[in-house]
C-alpha cells in the first residue's frame, strides 16, 4: 500500500511537468492565419515516454474515434481495440475522453478534464489534457494525454468515515446454551465516538453492556438482543443529555449493524409544530394520507366546526365533504404532492349541518409514525357572499335591480347558444319610453328615478321564466323571449307591454303618463349573433320611434339597407368636411315696396366627387346626429360673414342655425370670430332659427337669442306657422324678422285658408314691428298677392334660385338696373 502510494506521488510530479510541456509544444505549433496546428507538428517527434499516455481520436462528422492508444491509456481504458466509437468504452473513461474532446474542439484550444474511476471499490483519479489539431486528410485530430493524479483510496471507507452519522458494527455473545445475552463492539466510525461521546479505545473490543456509553442500558441491549434473535430490524429513541438518538438495528447472522443518528433538532421542530398546531387560532388537523381518517385536530378546528375531538378522530375526511362534491375532492387527493393549496375553494359541513367555503393549505408530515397530511383551513364563507354581491352588482342595474346590459348580452349569447342547430327562435325586444325626458325637465331627477323603477317592475311582472328583462341604459329597456316564440305571440306580447308601460303612473299623488315603443328583432332570420340582433331591434326600434311612437316594429331588411346607407353617408360627410367639398350658394331677399335686393340667404350646398349635389334635406340630419352640424355651422358663419363684408352695404346675409349649434354652448364665441374674421358689420348679420328650438332647453337658449341680439345680430324665425305656440314664442323673444312658410305661399292663389294665414301672420308682422318674409314664391300671381297682403319681403325661384357667390354681383347689377328703370 505504502509502494503504491510513492509511485502515485512520483506519477503525479511527472504529471505536471508533463501538461505544460504539451501545452506549449502546442503553442509552438500553431502557425500564423491557422486556427489549429498540424497534427504531425505535435504528435510526432520527441515525444518519448508520453507516447504511451497518448490516445489518438478522430472526428468523423461530429462522432469521435479511438484510432489508437499508447499502452497505459490501453490499461486503463482495459480495452485495446482500435477504429471504435468512443462511446463503445466503458462509461468512466468514455464520459471523460467525450468531455476533454468536446471541450477542446468547441474552445479551439487544448483542454484539461479530471476523470474519476471506480473499480473494486477503489476510486483514482486521472488528469486528461485533450489537444485539437488540424489533419491533412480533412478531418480534426484529438491527441488526449491520460495520467492519474492522485493517490487511490476506498470509497466504502470514505464514506464510512466521513458520515455524520454513527456505525457500529456488534457481535453477539452467547451462553453456554447458545442464547444471546450481550454484545461486542467489533468495528465503529468516528460517527459513532462522537455521538455516544466516548473515546474510540472506549468503545472498539469493548463489551456492549459495560459502563460508560448511552448504550450500555439494560432496555437498549435487551431490544437489540431480540433483534437477533428475530432475524427483523427495529428503529427506536433514547434520550439523555437534553439529546435525542434515533436506532437503527439490522441483523445478518450473529453480526449486528447498528446506526446512530442524532435527532435532537427534529425532536425540538416537532416540539414547535406541536405548540404551534395546538394552539394556532386557525383550523388545523392532520389527516392519514391512505385512509384519509383524522389522526389529529386543534382547539380552533373543533370549536369552528363543531364536532368534539372524539367525534373528529372516529370521521374521515369523507364526512366533512358535501355529496355532490365528493368526486371532486377524491380527484384533487389523487394528485397532492408534498405540499398543497386549493387553486379554487371547497365546501366543508359542519356538525349543525351548515356549509361553509373554505381554502386548504396542506403539506405531507410524518405524524407518529403515519404518512399523512397537515392543513390548514381558512374559511371564506363571508369574503365569497362578499363577492357574490359585487358579482350581482357588476351585473345589475344599481337603480332598478334588473340585469344589466353586460347580463342582457350574456344571457343573449347562451340563449343564441341553446337554439342553435335547433332553429328555435329566440326575440330580441328594444324598448324605449315615450316622453320620459318631460318628466325629468318638469319634475326632476329624484322622480324620473322612481319612475324608472315602477316601470321596471311592471317589466319584470311581464317576463318571466328563462325570458329576460333588463335595462340597458336611461329609459332604454330590453327584453329576450328565448320559448321559441312566433311572430304572432311576440306582436301580441309587445302590444300588451306597450299597454301596461303606458297606463299612469302614481307618484306622492301625482299621476305621471308615459308611454313605449318597441323594436324587435328575431333569430335566426334577422341575425344568429347577439350584436346583430341587438343593432337590428335597434332600427326597428327607431322606426318604431319615427312612426310616432307608442307602437311595435319588426325589423326589416329595407332598414339595415337604410342604415348602411346612412353609415356611408356618415363616413362621406366627415371626409367631406376634411376636403372642403362643402360650398356655399345665395338665394336673393327682394324688398317688395323698393323692387331691390335687400339681402342673401347662405344655403349650404355639398358637392360628391361621384354622387354630385347631395340635397341638404339628406345630409343636414346626419351632420346633427353625428355632432359634425358645428363645426360646419361654425364655417358657414365664417364663409358667409367674408363673403357679404364683399358686398354693399345696405344687403344683408342670413346663416341658418341648427338646434344643435345651441346646445354647444359656444355658438355666441363663434359668430363673434366670424365677425371678426371677415369685418363684417353685426347689423348686417341675420340669424334664422326654427321653432324647435323653444321644445328644448328654452331658458339657455333665450339667453343665447338675447346676447346675439346684445351684438347687433337680427333674429329670424323660420318656417313660422308650422311648429307648436308659435304666438308664444313672439311673446317670449323679440323677432326682427318672421318667414312665412312656402306651405302657406303655394296655394295662396287658390285657397282662401292660405290667404287668411298669409293675411294673418302680415298683420301680427305689422303689429309688432316685426319683417314679414315669405318663402317659395314662384309666380307673379303669388307675388301679387303677398304684395296684397302687405308682405315686406319675398324670395324664391320668381327671383332666382340660389347661386355661387360667383354670381352674385351679376344679380346685384340686375336688380339695379330693374329697380333704375322702375324708377
Amino acid at each position: 500500500m505504502l509502494a503504491a502510494k510513492k509511485s502515485s506521488g512520483k506519477l503525479n510530479t511527472e504529471m505536471f511537468d508533463d501538461v505544460p510541456v504539451l501545452q506549449r509544444k502546442w503553442q509552438a505549433a500553431l502557425r500564423p492565419g491557422e486556427k489549429l496546428p498540424r497534427y504531425e507538428d505535435v504528435m510526432l517527434g520527441s515525444l518519448g515516454r508520453l507516447a504511451d499516455h497518448i490516445v489518438l481520436l478522430k472526428d468523423d462528422n461530429n462522432v469521435l474515434e479511438v484510432s489508437r492508444a499508447g499502452r497505459y491509456v490501453q490499461k486503463w481504458l482495459n480495452d485495446d481495440r482500435q477504429d471504435i466509437p468512443v462511446n463503445a468504452l466503458s462509461p468512466d473513461c468514455a464520459i471523460a475522453l467525450g468531455e476533454a474532446a468536446t471541450c477542446a474542439l468547441a474552445n479551439g484550444r487544448p483542454y484539461l478534464a479530471a476523470a474519476h474511476c471506480v473499480r473494486d471499490g477503489l476510486v483514482q483519479t486521472y488528469d486528461v489534457l485533450a489537444l485539437p489539431t488540424s489533419s491533412r486528410w480533412g478531418h480534426t485530430l484529438i491527441g488526449a494525454y491520460v495520467n492519474e493524479r492522485a493517490p487511490q483510496y476506498n470509497l466504502l471507507d470514505a464514506i464510512f468515515s466521513a458520515t455524520d452519522e454513527g456505525v457500529l458494527s456488534l457481535a453477539a455473545i452467547r451462553d453456554s446454551e447458545g442464547r444471546p445475552f450481550d454484545f461486542q463492539i467489533v468495528h465503529h466510525n468516528q460517527g459513532a465516538s462522537r455521538l455516544l461521546k466516548v473515546p474510540s479505545t472506549g468503545l472498539l473490543w469493548h463489551r456492549l453492556s459495560a459502563r460508560g456509553n448511552l448504550l450500555c442500558s439494560l432496555e437498549v441491549v435487551e431490544r437489540l438482543l431480540e433483534v437477533v434473535k428475530s432475524g427483523n430490524r427495529d428503529q427506536f429513541e433514547i434520550d439523555s443529555d437534553d439529546r435525542n438518538l434515533k436506532l437503527g438495528a439490522t441483523a445478518f447472522g450473529d453480526i449486528l449493524s447498528l446506526t446512530v443518528s442524532d435527532v435532537t433538532a427534529l425532536k425540538r421542530r416537532e416540539a414547535s409544530f406541536r405548540l404551534l398546531f395546538d394552539n394556532n387560532p386557525m383550523p388545523m388537523w392532520v389527516f392519514d394520507a391512505e385512509t384519509t381518517g383524522f389522526l389529529s385536530v386543534n382547539d380552533a378546528a373543533v370549536q369552528h366546526y363543531g364536532y368534539s375531538r372524539a367525534r373528529f378522530l372516529r370521521m374521515k375526511l369523507q364526512e366533512i365533504w358535501p355529496k355532490d362534491e365528493w368526486i371532486s375532492h377524491k380527484e384533487a387527493l389523487q394528485h397532492v404532492g408534498d405540499s398543497y393549496q386549493s387553486s379554487s375553494n371547497w365546501r366543508h359541513i359542519k356538525a349543525d349541518g351548515g356549509e361553509i367555503h373554505v381554502l386548504t393549505f396542506g403539506r405531507r408530515v410524518n405524524f407518529e409514525g403515519r404518512d399523512g397530511y397537515l392543513v390548514a383551513v381558512v374559511d371564506i364563507t363571508e369574503r365569497r357572499e362578499a363577492e357574490a354581491r359585487i358579482a350581482y352588482m357588476a351585473h345589475h342595474d344599481g337603480l332598478t335591480d334588473l340585469p344589466n346590459r353586460e347580463f342582457y348580452r350574456d344571457r343573449l349569447r347562451q340563449a343564441l347558444e341553446q337554439g342553435h342547430g335547433s332553429n328555435k327562435r329566440v326575440a330580441v325586444l328594444c324598448v324605449d319610453l315615450d316622453l320620459f325626458k318631460n318628466v325629468n325637465d318638469s319634475f326632476g331627477h329624484p322622480m324620473g328615478d322612481r319612475l324608472l323603477r315602477l316601470v321596471a317592475d311592471r317589466l319584470r311582472s311581464q317576463v318571466r321564466g328563462n325570458d329576460l328583462a333588463a335595462r340597458l341604459g336611461g329609459d332604454e329597456f330590453a327584453a329576450i323571449l328565448a320559448s321559441n316564440v312566433t311572430p304572432n305571440e311576440v306582436s301580441d306580447f309587445a302590444t300588451r307591454l306597450i299597454k301596461i308601460l303606458s297606463d299612469s303612473y302614481d307618484i306622492d299623488g301625482i299621476e305621471v303618463v308615459i308611454g313605449a315603443s318597441i323594436g324587435i328583432a328575431f333569430s335566426p332570420g334577422d341575425g344568429v349573433t347577439t350584436e346583430e340582433l341587438m343593432r337590428n331591434a335597434d332600427m326597428a326600434l327607431y322606426r318604431a320611434k319615427s312612426d310616432g311612437g307608442g307602437v311595435h316594429r319588426f325589423f326589416e331588411r329595407e332598414m339595415d339597407r337604410l342604415a348602411q346607407k346612412r353609415r356611408d353617408m356618415e363616413l362621406d360627410l366627415r371626409r367631406a368636411f376634411a376636403n372642403g367639398e362643402f360650398e356655399l350658394h345665395y338665394q336673393p331677399l327682394v324688398d317688395i315696396a323698393a323692387d331691390r335686393i335687400s339681402g342673401f340667404e347662405s344655403l349650404l350646398r355639398w358637392r360628391h366627387p361621384e354622387k354630385g349635389m347631395i340635397s341638404p334635406a339628406d345630409f343636414i340630419p346626419i351632420a346633427e346626429d353625428i355632432g359634425l352640424i358645428v363645426s360646419l355651422g361654425e364655417w358657414v358663419l365664417r364663409e358667409a360673414c367674408t363673403e357679404a363684408a364683399k358686398w354693399p352695404a345696405e344687403v344683408k346675409v342670413a346663416v341658418n342655425l341648427s338646434p344643435v349649434q345651441f346646445r354647444s354652448r359656444n355658438l355666441v364665441q363663434a359668430v363673434i370670430s366670424a365677425l371678426a374674421h371677415s369685418g363684417l358689420s353685426p347689423l348686417r348679420l341675420e340669424l334664422e332659427i326654427t321653432e324647435s328650438l323653444f321644445l328644448a332647453e328654452t331658458e339657455a337658449n333665450l339667453a343665447i337669442l338675447h346676447q346675439l341680439r346684445g351684438l347687433g345680430v337680427s333674429i329670424s324665425m323660420d318656417d313660422f306657422g308650422t311648429g307648436y305656440s308659435s304666438l308664444s314664442y313672439l311673446r317670449s323673444f323679440p323677432f326682427d324678422k318672421i318667414k312665412i312658410d312656402r306651405s302657406f305661399v303655394k296655394d295662396i292663389a287658390e285657397r282662401p285658408d292660405c290667404v287668411a294665414i298669409v293675411r294673418a301672420i302680415s298683420g301680427l308682422g305689422r303689429s309688432l314691428n316685426i319683417t314679414t318674409t315669405a318663402e317659395g314664391v314662384e309666380t307673379i300671381d303669388q307675388l301679387d298677392w303677398l304684395r296684397a297682403e302687405g308682405c315686406n319681403e319675398v324670395q324664391g325661384f320668381l327671383f332666382s334660385a340660389a347661386k355661387p357667390a360667383a354670381e352674385i354681383d351679376a344679380l346685384l347689377f340686375k336688380f339695379g338696373t330693374r329697380a333704375s328703370k322702375a324708377a
